[in-house]
């Protein structure tokens, strides 16, 4: 049977899409879309993605009109938290520690919901040689 082989890409509406792609780049490092289809797209680096449709109702999400969330595998939550906050930019790191890693919200420009996540356990980050 085929399959998917990963995240293609994610897409959505946005007030000011070139200001938001810029933020996105600049704080996170996720490249936005290429100017020309003869430059490759952002890459992610291989790791574990949760794919989950929640409730309708679910308290996951921020707002209830909220229909989407990501969430970005990082491999130092404090280090990505340290940069964020030094560029102005409201962090609140999970107190708790969970079996499958650390996680750190925050909002971007226009409101929407950024979940960072430091992987453990079985989702934790190898190095590219294991």
């Amino acid at each position: 049977m085929e399959r998917v082989t990963g995240i293609g890409g994610v897409f959505f509406r946005a007030s000011d899409s070139g200001a938001l792609s810029r933020w996105y780049e600049h704080h996170l490092g996720v490249g936005g879309p290429p100017p020309t289809y003869e430059h490759r797209s952002w890459e992610q680096e291989a790791g574990p993605t949760v794919f989950a449709p929640f409730p309708g109702g679910s308290e996951h999400f921020q707002r209830p009109e909220q229909q989407w969330a990501i969430n970005f595998r990082v491999r130092d939550l404090d280090a990505m938290v340290a940069q964020l906050r030094d560029a102005g930019i409201a962090v609140e790191v999970h107190a708790e520690t969970y079996p499958n890693g650390r996680f750190a919200d925050l909002a971007d420009p226009e409101g929407n919901p950024v979940q960072l996540w430091e992987p453990a356990g079985a989702d934790a980050v190898r190095p590219p040689d294991e």
